[in-house]
């Protein structure tokens, strides 16, 4: 008997899109996408994300920067 057959890649398949679903929708609830008077999008949320954005690129961009390649021979 094997261990991944039909059966168990449709039911990890469908577990698999279930948290997918669910996860999403927890993220929809945690942030309002719209502000309701101005019909403008959060800017709290979008300013959130552009620093977090900004500091992975800083993280990135650091680490990087310090490696050097040496020549082989």
């Amino acid at each position: 008997m094997s261990i991944l057959n039909r059966r168990n890649a449709l039911i990890g398949w469908a577990v698999w899109s279930a948290g997918k679903f669910v996860a999403k929708e927890k993220a929809r609830r945690a942030v309002p996408a719209v502000d309701t008077k101005t019909r403008r999008p959060n800017r709290s949320a979008m300013l959130l994300g552009a620093l977090a954005a900004a500091g992975g690129a800083l993280l990135f961009w650091r680490r990087r920067g310090g490696e050097s390649v040496e020549p082989l021979g």
